[in-house]
């Protein structure tokens, strides 16, 4: 019997320019989280929370690790068990790096373990985007390197990306947070028609340019009209670290899914100078930032196992 179960999940980036809401790749940063199942007659969940800003976590039903974990079960018609979650925090909160979409992804994925894997992969990724609401980040973090999601009548299509090896994530994560309901409050109702056919011709050179490398490609590829000029405004400094990042070389700079992490895109000979250009600039803003250069991963919500008799 399945007594214990330990999921690693990775952060993601969603949107990438004009992929508002249907683009997202997987990063080399992750939450870790450990199912283990709890005698009869205990409490129903026991949740504890390692690493940064872990006192910030809920400790309680409310969870959203174990709203997902608790969303198998209904699925499968059946009572979930007594359960003590451990979350180790690798993925900062609310920072647009796709750390609720851990949590669900983790949910999904140990529950389904400790159930006895009835549920396919598909199941999976249609109950994490029903329960996220859109597909960007939780499909990467399901499933691992960089994802488009589209919906045909009621099932979402998903496909996968390739993201060739030359270009560079580099993320600038300040101290600062911005919700993603702060974030959305700010989008338009309703979009013009020019908008509309400038991010889909811009969305498809974007996918030109993440295949093949081309960095001229991606120079053009990454603006939009749908969701970054609104939100910009939120994120004190970003003109500036744009600006930054441009001049030392990357390709482009965008939001990080909601925000207020940026994004930017490399090549490898000019990574680091981009990652130092980021950091000097929003630090004069006197914003406490950390800049990463890190990898898309190929590997999406792992588990691992261990069994009793």
């Amino acid at each position: 019997m399945i007594s214990t179960v330990t999921v690693s999940v990775p952060a993601t980036t969603a949107n990438i320019g004009p992929g508002f809401d249907c683009l997202g790749a997987a990063l080399t940063l992750s939450n870790q989280f450990q199912f283990s199942v709890l005698p009869p007659g205990k409490e129903r969940v026991v949740i504890t929370a390692i690493g940064t800003e872990a006192d910030r976590v809920a400790t309680d039903a409310t969870n959203l690790v174990y709203q997902a974990f608790v969303k198998v079960y209904e699925h499968l018609q059946q009572a979930p068990p007594p359960v003590h979650i451990e979350i180790r925090l690798g993925v900062p909160l609310a920072r647009g790096l796709g750390s609720s979409a851990t949590a669900i992804a983790g949910g999904l994925v140990g529950a389904n373990v400790l159930a006895g894997s009835p549920l396919s992969a598909t199941e999976i990724v249609q109950l994490a985007i029903a329960i996220e609401g859109h597909p960007d980040n939780v499909v990467p973090a399901l499933l691992g390197g960089c994802r488009l999601a589209a919906i045909q009548n009621r099932d979402w299509v998903i496909c996968d990306i390739p993201w060739h090896h030359t270009i560079v994530p580099i993320v600038a994560i300040p101290g600062f947070e911005l919700s993603t309901q702060a974030a959305r409050k700010v989008l338009p109702e309703a979009y013009s028609r020019t908008d509309a056919i400038f991010n889909v011709a811009h969305l498809g050179l974007l996918l030109r340019g993440l295949t093949t490398g081309t960095g001229a490609w991606l120079t053009a590829a990454l603006h939009d009209r749908i969701h970054q000029p609104y939100r910009q405004a939120l994120i004190p400094g970003y003109e500036m670290v744009q600006a930054a990042a441009l001049d030392a070389g990357a390709y482009g700079m965008v939001i990080s899914g909601a925000g207020p992490t940026l994004l930017a895109l490399a090549d490898q000979a000019t990574a680091t100078a981009v990652q130092t250009a980021m950091t000097k600039t929003w630090s004069t803003q006197d914003a406490a930032v950390q800049v990463h250069v890190l990898q898309v991963s190929q590997q999406g919500a792992i588990d691992q196992t261990s069994t009793t008799d």
